[in-house]
């Protein structure tokens, strides 16, 4: 349970950033259109590229002794400037998620979504990388995995589905604000859990 509650925290946490998939998302629930097709896309593609990260960087960790100690200290360092990120957006305030206007056909928000997904570097980072090296310092990567694809599925239907009731919210940067606080308390939270070991 341990497990799966952090690769939930960290994968909500990583997920939550503004950006152009979240802002899609959001646009296309607030249009109301295709919300199902989107959310489904972003959450599978995220649900693919967790599993190859944990089941890869599992593996790899096996095979290669001192590689998981390596992992776990870059993962923390990756956190903390994360982190550092963060708190520093939350300083500086003044970020807004817009949402301008949703993609026409299915097809085409279906399309759009996968490449604003697959395309994106740091979907990859956040995923396969980051993920995979963390899933790698617990017994029961499964439970890690699952706790991430759990909040890559959560966080997307809410999105999408409340976007309604989450935009005039989040077009307050205050919000935002304590939004980007919150992400820092968590990443640094669980840095600190990596480097205690």
């Amino acid at each position: 349970m341990q497990a799966a509650l952090a690769g939930f925290a960290l994968g909500f946490s990583l997920i939550l950033a503004i950006g152009a998939q979240n802002a899609f998302v959001l646009r296309q629930g607030l249009r109301r259109a295709h919300v199902l097709a989107v959310v489904l896309v972003c959450a599978l593609s995220d649900a693919v590229l967790i599993a190859a990260g944990v089941a890869g960087f599992g593996a790899l960790a096996e095979a290669v002794p001192g590689l998981e100690r390596i992992m776990r200290y870059g993962g923390a360092a990756f956190l903390l400037v994360y982190g550092a990120r963060n708190f520093r957006a939350a300083w500086r305030g003044g970020a807004v998620l817009e949402a301008g206007e949703a993609a026409g056909s299915r097809t085409r928000a279906v399309f759009t979504c996968l490449a604003l997904t697959w395309l994106n570097p740091h979907v990859y980072l956040d995923t396969v990388v980051l993920l995979g090296s963390i899933s790698a310092q617990y017994e029961d990567r499964l439970a890690f995995g699952a706790g991430a694809v759990t909040a890559s599925f959560t966080f997307f239907f809410a999105l999408g589905y409340g976007a309604r009731l989450l935009a005039p919210l989040f077009r307050r940067p205050e919000n935002w604000r304590v939004l980007d606080a919150g992400v820092g308390v968590v990443m640094w939270s669980i840095a600190a859990g990596l480097l205690a070991g």
